[in-house]
């Protein structure tokens, strides 16, 4: 089992782990959530998910396959949803998310969710911030993102997000990732078993022809002490895409290829 495929099924309490994902493949993300949730749910844990409805609809066809009972989790008050759309614009003030909102929304659906034995602990999913990131409303994304850990502070849950951003394209860039990194504890690889790094490698030797090992060694080094904990293919790809910009799109475009052979 990898460290990643350990991290979403023990979970730090406290912990905020995100995801990244292109928009062309949503099930690596039910995968990967519904490996998170199931087993917080063998557990005795409990689970809230504030997503859309056709993630909601995707996390409940996998945890069903995946052989986690829904319905009476449901009925029990043990896994409860809640839509995020309608979710996010009850905690909003203007353009903003508001705490006194927020906390009044998710924090009551969080102590709802609470197991009542109180020895056992609560996973939450969320993707308003990925509503707020998609409609370009960067800050309240990220002031969102800041809420979410004002609660974990005062309290013991751990928190999974995501974001439809594909770690291929220009916007995987340190620049306007930056606060995303800085506001989670972990990123998870969209492919819990990727051999992501390894394309990553190739691509540049084919590129990079005789500076391949020098850029190797400065890519993986990069990362900075303010972000989350990420494998090194998503460290490699930043540091192309800040010290290396004439050449990596090719180096991207050519490691994308490499993965699908």
């Amino acid at each position: 089992m990898s460290p990643w495929e350990k991290l979403l099924e023990g979970p730090h309490a406290r912990g905020h782990v995100v995801q990244l994902y292109d928009k062309s493949d949503p099930h690596s993300l039910a995968a990967n959530v519904s490996r998170y949730l199931g087993e917080g749910l063998r557990r005795g844990e409990g689970a809230l998910v504030v997503a859309t409805p056709e993630h909601r609809d995707l996390f409940w066809r996998e945890l069903e396959k995946s052989g986690s009972a829904i319905l009476p989790a449901v009925e029990s008050g043990q896994l409860a949803f809640l839509d995020a759309r309608t979710t996010l614009s009850r905690c909003m003030n203007g353009s903003q998310p508001d705490w006194i909102a927020f906390e009044s929304v998710v924090g009551a659906a969080i102590g709802r969710a609470w197991p009542r034995d109180g020895h056992t602990g609560l996973r939450a999913y969320g993707e308003m911030v990925a509503l707020l990131w998609k409609s370009g409303q960067l800050a309240a994304a990220i002031r969102l993102e800041q809420l979410w850990n004002r609660l974990l502070a005062q309290s013991s849950f751990s928190l999974y997000c995501s974001y439809e951003i594909d770690v291929f394209s220009k916007e995987f860039h340190p620049r306007p990732i930056d606060a995303i990194l800085r506001t989670h504890t972990h990123l998870v690889p969209a492919q819990l078993e990727s051999d992501l790094e390894a394309a990553l490698h190739r691509a540049i030797d084919d590129v990079l022809g005789p500076c391949a090992e020098n850029a190797k060694a400065h890519n993986g080094a990069r990362r900075h002490r303010y972000w989350a904990l990420m494998p090194a293919a998503e460290a490699i790809v930043l540091g192309l895409r800040e010290h290396f910009p004439a050449q990596a799109d090719d180096i991207l475009a050519r490691a994308r290829r490499h993965c699908l052979q």
